[in-house]
């Protein structure tokens, strides 16, 4: 049994895989330990994009099997994006991103992470940004 922390570092390991590969293999080790999880990459203006960050999140999630379509699943998703999103806002205003989004999910623990690297030229910052919430078991 694994509690959110637990869950919250899956995501974070997950969001920080160097390419689809490492990902994949991260999330059969996952599955084994009956945490599930998905990531999707990201880019563009992130800030002006919310509604796109937090979709893709909710459709990654959906198809990967993490939740289905319900109103109480796609918004425990979206509200834990939205999270993620708010902490890394003062840093992604006004500069384009790319990285990825991580959902992660054992029983009713849920968390979702992005991870991204932001800029402008060769001035790149990296930014991470958690969010988790809670969602009845299947």
């Amino acid at each position: 049994m694994y509690d959110s922390v637990d869950v919250a570092r899956s995501a974070v390991q997950l969001a920080i895989t160097p390419n689809r590969a490492a990902e994949e293999r991260y999330i059969a080790k996952l599955a084994e330990r009956d945490i599930f999880g998905v990531a999707v990459d990201v880019g563009g203006d992130i800030i002006h994009s919310v509604h796109v960050v937090i979709e893709r999140a909710i459709l990654a999630s959906r198809k990967a099997g993490l939740t289905r379509e319900a109103h109480v699943q796609d918004g425990a998703i979206a509200g834990a994006a939205r999270e993620a999103i708010m902490q890394i806002a003062a840093k992604t205003t006004g500069l384009n991103g790319g990285g990825k989004i991580a959902v992660c999910r054992h029983q009713e623990h849920l968390s979702v992470c992005i991870f991204m690297s932001i800029g402008l030229l060769h001035l790149n910052e990296v930014v991470i940004g958690l969010g988790h919430r809670s969602l009845p078991a299947d």
